[in-house]
């Protein structure tokens, strides 16, 4: 198939999710103002804490068996390598751009964290529906395509929470937030020592036996909510989802059209489904923020846009087809490769907009990235995945 063609496959999904960006775009303005602040605040932890997992379970469990799963296993190794290789270019990008220490934080991480989520939810089962398709059949493509996408939307919220967040915090200097009133890791100082009640007999060995269970039980704690913020609610919905998939028990009481308990899949699933179109119209919102900053060089802006949409999609290809010809990954289904190739030609995660306000700083400097960056990909985004269903196809 000629690459026009493949173009117009690929474009036509990025075409739609731009629409609804749009209309989310369109009420956050103050003209409809429906997406306030607030309002923007409850809708986003509807989505994650509810609408994500639930689509991300019900997409792995009908899809995931045993033999997928071990077939899959490069891909979380491959969102690895997104990352580090960002990174490595967001390093040289801070070199020559020179940019301020306030700033260096924000470019590494847009360079370093790709949108592995909503994105590929999106593109990826639309490109099945097109008629310049290269994988298949309709229905068994766009079951695999979920699939694929939810299983990344998991590995990289784990990914991102665990390494993207933590190297723009410490290249901040920031303590962390999420960790409360932990013992900070940078601090060697013991807590005080536990009062002792009036009339308890009690020796000097005793005290530090206390003061040593005091301070291991606040490591402990510190050590379960770093856990924690790892594991995020789309993460448990990839646990979940391959659980019910390859554990036989589980996949016959619940997927099927004879299992006792399909309705409760079924309720799972009509959950999921507002997802997708929730999570863009809250990009589109985000987005307009962008719209209204100014004052960032250009020169920034046009680091991170090359960076995502030249050199890490032409490390992607060497990264993926290396693999094959050495033997590392067996040669792949064409759409697993696809989406192989796709992870490395994304926009920057909108999850950096959340670290920003977390940590307070380089908020406006992400809206304006993620303004123009997102407004390339109708054009670079479709060329790039036109060239890789021609690789794979």
């Amino acid at each position: 198939m000629d690459v026009y063609g493949l173009f117009i496959a690929a474009w036509i999904p990025v075409l739609k999710m731009l629409l609804v960006t749009g209309v989310g775009s369109f009420l956050a303005t103050d003209f409809i103002a429906l997406f306030t602040k607030e309002a923007g605040q409850h809708l986003n932890n509807v989505v994650y804490y509810v609408l994500n997992p639930s689509l991300v379970a019900n997409n792995l469990s009908q899809t995931f068996t045993m033999e997928r799963v071990t077939s899959t296993w490069f891909m979380p190794v491959n969102i690895i390598l997104t990352f580090v290789v960002g990174s490595a270019f967001g390093w040289i990008l801070n070199k020559i751009t020179k940019a301020p220490p306030q700033l260096k934080p924000i470019l590494l991480g847009c360079c370093a964290s790709g949108n592995l989520g909503v994105m590929l939810l999106i593109v990826i089962p639309g490109t099945c529906h097109e008629r310049g398709s290269p994988f298949g059949e309709t229905a068994i493509c766009h079951a695999h395509a979920m699939a694929y996408a939810s299983l990344s939307m998991g590995i990289n919220d784990l990914v991102f929470w665990s390494y993207v967040y933590n190297i723009v915090r410490i290249s901040l200097g920031v303590r962390d937030p999420k960790m409360g009133d932990g013992i900070d890791s940078n601090t060697t100082s013991a807590p005080e020592e536990p009062m002792v009640e009036e009339g308890t007999k009690s020796i000097q060995g005793a005290k530090l036996d206390d003061s040593s269970l005091c301070i291991y039980l606040l490591q402990l704690r510190t050590a379960v909510i770093a856990v924690n913020g790892l594991l995020t609610p789309s993460t448990y919905g990839v646990i979940v989802g391959i659980a019910i998939g390859v554990i036989s028990p589980f996949r016959k009481a619940l997927i099927g059209e004879s299992a006792p308990l399909r309705a409760v899949q079924g309720a799972v699933m009509l959950l999921g489904e507002g997802a997708v179109p929730l999570t863009t119209l809250i990009m589109g919102g985000n987005l307009l923020k962008g719209f209204r900053k100014a004052g960032m060089k250009v020169i920034y802006i046009v680091g991170v846009t090359a960076v995502r949409y030249v050199f890490l999609p032409l490390a992607g290809v060497a990264i993926v087809k290396g693999a094959i010809h050495f033997h590392i990954l067996r040669k792949p289904d064409p759409l697993f490769q696809f989406v192989l190739l796709v992870q490395y030609a994304l926009p920057p995660a909108m999850n950096m907009g959340v670290i920003s306000q977390l940590l307070g700083i380089g908020e406006s400097h992400c809206s304006i990235i993620f303004f123009w960056t997102y407004a390339l990909t109708l054009v670079l985004f479709p060329l790039w995945s036109a060239i890789f269903m021609w690789l794979v196809s």
